[in-house]
């Protein structure tokens, strides 16, 4: 019975480890191609995910390491039950050893002693003469046995030496065997440990990203209502019930994700949110063929780039219909890209600042995420190019239109 348990027990940690094998192949080709896919998309984002696909790799080695570990303690378990126990009797063997020698130490000692009593008994003239001959044959004989015991003896405490030593090896070589598998034990719940802040430090991230997601998506949805109330970006009531209710679901799928997180789990084990590419398919693009024109910001970094992107964690595709612009001083002035006017300038919750400029040929550029909006921008109001708009610390969030067509903003811009 106690065979067969052992015979699943191993075959189930040989299942187990194969799978995980698989999984961390799995794990480094999403990352490998994470670094191929996701370097255009929306730097913050993308490095969330990406530390979600690292420690979900570091945790499926840690699991990995669990498997190998507790396969190789379950190999070795009986095998260092019995090494114990036979350390077990060797001490208690070697303890009695020891008391023999020390009891052949002093026989021997006892008789050497003894043996040189005799010699010099045999050696002294006094005693050789005649009436003295018996006396001097028992001795004689006495010495003989007395050799003969020291013989015996000096045989037996060689004899138990080597007994001494043999056993003295045999306990060490067990005591190491014995300290590799309680070392392995212990290397078994240092893992544990570390898998555990891991799993704590993973979900922690997936809170964090699922945090983002929603707020890039709700922000979406609140510059497409902005849009849609200026018919810059035209939406029939048919679109607009669809496009919310895909905003609805997976919106409320994330919330489901978070909720079902108290057990932080490989991503590969988690439900993928559903999601076609006609989830964006609505969003229709156009090349921008005018003039290049200035930047909205001086010096900046590209933090988020136009187009699809496809969430690596949950799968959930998104348009990027604008670009983030990370300045690289804080308190920077944000211009007017081309001759225009104002349509809007107000703050909303989710966008902070946000000023809509029309340009010709039914043209507008849409900046969000300003701190400030220079009191000068009111609706109605003409503006050059270069015109201070407002200012911002963090990121820019800019967008450009066309009747109805959403333009990759950089198209616009020289020298990016």
């Amino acid at each position: 019975m106690r065979f067969t348990l052992f015979i699943l027990l191993l075959s189930s940690l040989l299942f187990s480890k194969s799978g995980i094998d698989s999984k961390i192949n799995t794990t480094n080709k999403r990352l490998k191609k994470f670094d191929k896919t996701y370097s255009n998309v929306h730097k913050n984002l993308a490095k969330t995910a990406k530390q979600i696909i690292r420690e979900e790799r570091t945790i499926l080695r840690q699991q990995k390491k669990l498997q190998e570990l507790q396969l190789e303690l379950s190999l070795k378990e009986q095998k260092y039950q019995e090494n114990t126990q036979e350390m077990q009797f060797l001490n208690k063997s070697q303890v009695q050893l020891k008391k023999s020698q020390d009891k052949l130490r002093q026989d021997l000692a006892f008789m050497l002693a003894k043996n040189v009593s005799l010699s010099l008994i045999l050696d002294d003239e006094k005693v050789k003469n005649t009436d003295a001959l018996i006396t001097e044959e028992v001795f004689e004989a006495l010495n003989q046995i007395t050799k003969a015991n020291i013989k015996v003896l000096q045989g037996n405490f060689s004899s138990n030496s080597n007994k001494i030593n043999r056993t003295q090896r045999k306990i060490s070589s067990l005591k190491k065997s014995i300290e590799y598998i309680d070392a392995k034990h212990k290397e078994v719940l240092s893992i544990t440990k570390k898998e555990k802040k891991n799993l704590s430090k993973l979900k922690k991230q997936k809170n964090r990203y699922r945090t983002s997601v929603k707020k890039l998506l709700k922000q979406q949805n609140s510059l497409k209502n902005e849009l849609s109330k200026l018919n810059i970006i035209k939406q029939d009531q048919k679109s607009k019930a669809i496009a919310r209710a895909k905003e609805k679901q997976r919106l409320a799928k994330l919330e489901r994700q978070q909720q079902n997180n108290n057990r932080a789990k490989p991503t590969k084990n988690l439900p993928k949110v559903k999601s076609r590419t006609d989830a964006y398919s609505s969003v229709k693009t156009k090349r921008y063929r005018g003039k290049k024109t200035i930047a909205p910001l001086e010096s900046f970094t590209i933090m988020k780039k136009f187009g699809p992107y496809e969430d690596p964690i949950y799968h959930i595709k998104i348009f990027n219909e604008s670009i983030s612009l990370k300045p690289k001083k804080s308190n920077a002035k944000v211009k007017n890209v081309l001759n225009g006017k104002v349509v809007l300038a107000k703050k909303t919750s989710l966008l902070n600042n946000i000023v809509i400029i029309e340009h010709a040929n039914g043209m507008h550029t849409i900046y969000a995420h300003l701190d400030k909006i220079a009191p000068t921008i009111k609706k109605g109001k003409r503006l050059k190019k270069g015109s201070i708009i407002g200012r911002v610390n963090d990121e820019l969030m800019f967008e450009v239109t066309q009747r109805n067509y959403h333009i990759n903003p950089l198209q616009l811009i020289a020298n990016h």
